[in-house]
C-alpha cells in the first residue's frame, strides 16, 4: 500500500486552475479530463512490462511492452469522476468499465467527520480476475468513505492483481484511513490537502467537484 502524490509543475498548475473560484464549468471540466490523462500516464508508468525485440524499417531494436495495459478497468464513481476517466482512457483506451452510482448523505457535524453515510444507487463492475489491473477514479479523497465502498463492492466480483485510487485531492486524513484499511491499494493524487470541515469536505480543496463540473 503507498501513496503517490504527482507533482508535475504541469499538474499542478492545472490543479491551481481546478480550485479557483473564477474557472467555468466548462473548463472546470476539461482540466479534470487533463488531470486525468495526467494521472493515467503515472499509473501505466508503475505497471510491469517485458523487454521485446521489434523489427523497425531499418533494423531490430529493443523495447518494452506493459502488456497489463490489455487488462485494466476502470471504475467509474459517478457522477464527478466521469470528466476524469475521460482523461484516464486517454491512457488505457482498452479499459474495460465499471460504474457506481454513490451519494454521501449531506450533513454539517461539530467537528469533521471521521466517517460519511454513503448512499449507493447503481452499481455495474465486471467480474475481476487475478491478473487485472483496478482504477478507481474520484476526483476527491475526503473521508475515504466512498472509496471504501467501492473498494468493498469491486472485491465481491473478485480479487484484482493491483488496486490504483486515482483522485485530484485527498485529505491527509482520508490517506490514513484507506492506507489503513484490509485493501491493498496505492493511491495517486496530485495534492494532499491538511484538514476536513465540518461537511466533510477538504480544506482548502475545490469546493464541490460533481456541481462545478455540471453546474
Amino acid at each position: 500500500m503507498s501513496l503517490q502524490v504527482v507533482n508535475r509543475p504541469f499538474a499542478r498548475h492545472i490543479l491551481t486552475k481546478l480550485r479557483s473560484k473564477d474557472t467555468d464549468q466548462v473548463n472546470f471540466r476539461k482540466n479534470l479530463v487533463r488531470l486525468g490523462r495526467i494521472l493515467g500516464y503515472e499509473i501505466a508508468d508503475q505497471l510491469s512490462y517485458i523487454e521485446v525485440e521489434v523489427e523497425t524499417p531499418i533494423a531490430k531494436a529493443k523495447g518494452i511492452v506493459i502488456d497489463s495495459l490489455e487488462r485494466v478497468v476502470i471504475v467509474n464513481v459517478l457522477r464527478a469522476a466521469t470528466p476524469l476517466v475521460e482523461g484516464l482512457l486517454k491512457a488505457f483506451p482498452s479499459a474495460k468499465q465499471g460504474v457506481v452510482v454513490a451519494k454521501r448523505r449531506e450533513a454539517e457535524y461539530s467537528k469533521p467527520p471521521e466517517q460519511m453515510n454513503v448512499d449507493i444507487y447503481y452499481c455495474r463492475i465486471p467480474q475481476i480476475a487475478s491478473d487485472q489491473i483496478v482504477i478507481v477514479a474520484d476526483p476527491m479523497l475526503a473521508t475515504g468513505s466512498t472509496i471504501l465502498k467501492v473498494l468493498e463492492l469491486i472485491h465481491k466480483q473478485g480479487t484484482p492483481k493491483e488496486v490504483y485510487i486515482a483522485c485530484v485531492i485527498a485529505s491527509k486524513y482520508g490517506v490514513e484511513r484507506i492506507l489503513s484499511s484490509p485493501y491493498k491499494v496505492k493511491i495517486f493524487t496530485v495534492e494532499v490537502d491538511p484538514e476536513l470541515d465540518n461537511r466533510g469536505y477538504i480544506v482548502p480543496g475545490l469546493g464541490d467537484a460533481g456541481d462545478r463540473a455540471f453546474g
